[in-house]
């Protein structure tokens, strides 16, 4: 079975089984509030943190939040809460 076989029949198991797909996949879960708040669930790691930029490493990609007074409120092995004025949130593969 090829590899673009395996992953469609990942994909239709998982959607049968109606499985969270972030549990199954480790895929990063990110709820923005207006634009002064962002929870993010299924980070890897801080790549970089200044008050104008934060830039996380996701299981399948890397996610960059721009904006103003950036602070990370807290963080766990699993979640982080970011707050400021959040101008952007980009995906990079």
């Amino acid at each position: 079975m090829g590899k673009l076989n395996l992953g469609k029949w990942k994909e239709s198991f998982v959607e049968s089984l109606e499985l969270p797909k972030d549990l199954m996949y480790g895929a990063v879960l990110v709820s923005i509030t207006g634009r002064q708040e962002l929870l993010i669930e299924n980070y890897r790691g801080i790549l970089e943190y200044t008050q104008n930029h934060i830039s996380l490493q996701a299981k399948t990609c890397r996610l960059m939040i721009r904006g103003k007074n950036l602070h990370i409120s807290y963080y766990t092995n699993e979640e982080m809460k970011i707050t400021g004025l959040i101008d952007s949130v980009l995906y990079e593969s």
